[in-house]
């Protein structure tokens, strides 16, 4: 009789598991429905909270972000950070695509569907506005929601810093002059006060705080229950954060979305294409480079995924709040979140295509 409840405590749990899988995309249409409703029905939340944004970048947003992550950070340790320096394969895969290849293709694709595709519905001017807004984009390798990705897809925490960390290097040297080129202007600065903040923020925090409840807890109770018991603890705080980051993001948009459906669509088929092509990109030269699914799906995301607080922040700058370049920055805000967890999904259900490939 005991072997029996043991045995359906075990398949109700892992049916618990498999449901909330199974019904995430659910769990955050329904957020971004609840977002954009509590935009414009309580304007008064979302404004209190937009007050507490400095250089772009929102303060609640990021202690969701902290949630979402803090099970990623707990996850490093110093040894492991200096391991994965001399895996460099990885590394090189994911600046080439993010410098050398995503910036072109997305000027390339936004280029052929504002100009070619959507002509009949876009004036030449507001179509060039969209493409650079793309291009803004394009340019900005993600900085903190690759965590919440890499986690999802059981990546290397240590692995993942690494490259994030030195995409936010790069970035101080060859976002400008990429911008600069396709967009065909010049006198494109930095935001260096947005990018400063962002790290120190989505990373240099979540990472200070990991460490040390790390070394407390195992100092503590060992590293035997802080592996298999204390980490555990913090399985659902991902997704939770998700959600809320969700119902933050829409309903400071809320409005945009509802007095501009029309061409936040247009607007999104070719970011959404762009993230398909970056992601299988990466994905398809990770199996050709051998490399573990560990590495192999946070590789593919950190191309895919978009840095959006410095892309917005600069369009602002250069073109100003209301501009159709700054909505298109802000439609990837939009897009982003729903893509990665599809781009997730698909990473999971094809990890056996890395099995056996050893780093």
């Amino acid at each position: 009789m005991k072997e029996a409840e043991v045995q359906e405590k075990v398949i109700l749990k892992n049916s618990g598991i498999g449901l909330w899988e199974r019904y995430l995309s659910l769990w955050v249409a329904l957020s971004m429905v609840v977002g954009v409703l509590l935009g414009q029905f309580t304007p008064a939340i979302p404004e209190f909270l937009s007050q507490f944004e400095y250089y772009n970048v929102s303060i609640p947003t990021a202690i969701l972000i902290w949630l979402m992550i803090f099970p990623m950070m707990l996850k490093i340790d110093f040894g492991s950070i200096v391991h994965a320096t001399k895996k460099p394969k990885g590394l090189i895969l994911t600046t080439t695509i993010n410098w050398l290849i995503k910036p072109f293709t997305m000027f390339a694709i936004s280029a052929f569907f504002f100009l070619v595709v959507f002509r009949p519905f876009l004036s030449p001017d507001l179509a060039r506005e969209y493409i650079a807004g793309a291009i803004l984009l394009g340019a900005a390798p993600c900085t903190a929601m690759v965590f919440v990705w890499s986690e999802l897809t059981k990546g290397d925490p240590a692995y993942t810093l690494l490259q994030v960390s030195i995409n936010d290097i790069i970035v101080l040297f060859l976002y400008a002059p990429i911008v600069a080129l396709l967009l065909g202007i010049g006198n494109v600065s930095v935001p260096i006060n947005t990018l400063l903040l962002s790290i120190f923020v989505f990373i240099v925090i979540p990472l200070a705080l990991g460490i040390i409840v790390r070394k407390y807890v195992v100092k503590k109770k060992g590293t035997n229950y802080f592996e298999k018991d204390f980490v555990n603890k913090f399985d659902g705080t991902t997704r939770i954060g998700l959600l809320l980051t969700l119902v933050i993001i829409f309903s400071f948009q809320g409005g945009r979305i509802i007095s501009n459906p029309f061409h936040i669509l247009l607007i999104a088929i070719p970011l959404i294409i762009q993230s398909f092509v970056i992601f299988f990109l990466g994905y398809g030269g990770a199996k050709a480079c051998k490399l573990p699914f560990s590495i192999a799906a946070p590789a593919a995301m950190v191309g895919t995924s978009n840095f959006f607080e410095l892309a917005v922040a600069v369009s602002i700058s250069l073109f100003g709040l209301n501009s159709g370049a700054t909505l298109a920055t802000v439609v990837g805000v939009l897009v982003e979140v729903p893509i990665m967890l599809l781009l997730v999904r698909i990473a999971n259900k094809t990890k056996h295509w890395f099995k056996g490939y050893e780093y």
